[in-house]
């Protein structure tokens, strides 16, 4: 599988360690009367999506960068790759 890093081009996917849904950019407010239970559910629920779906890669023999992908966990086709930086910053300015 190729992953079309947003700076450096075509890279093997042997080159990314996989972390799981990008959601996980999006963590819970520790200071949150129910932090506790969004911690929980932050850390230990995850879907198991069939079809298009965000996912964190981190470009570990590379530039070590993070990298949102979107791709169908069917097909393995990925359709858009985003800096994770980007992706949380966008996510900031959104609330």
């Amino acid at each position: 599988m190729i992953i079309h890093h947003p700076l450096l081009g075509p890279r093997d996917a042997q080159e990314f360690t996989f972390l799981g849904a990008a959601t996980l950019i999006e963590r819970p407010d520790w200071q949150a009367e129910d932090a506790q239970e969004q911690f929980h559910d932050y850390l230990h629920l995850r879907d198991n999506p069939a079809g298009e779906h965000r996912e964190l890669w981190f470009h570990e023999t590379g530039d070590r960068s993070w990298l949102v992908v979107t791709r169908n966990t069917l097909t393995h086709e990925i359709t858009n790759v985003e800096m994770a930086r980007d992706v949380a910053r966008q996510k900031g300015r959104s609330k």
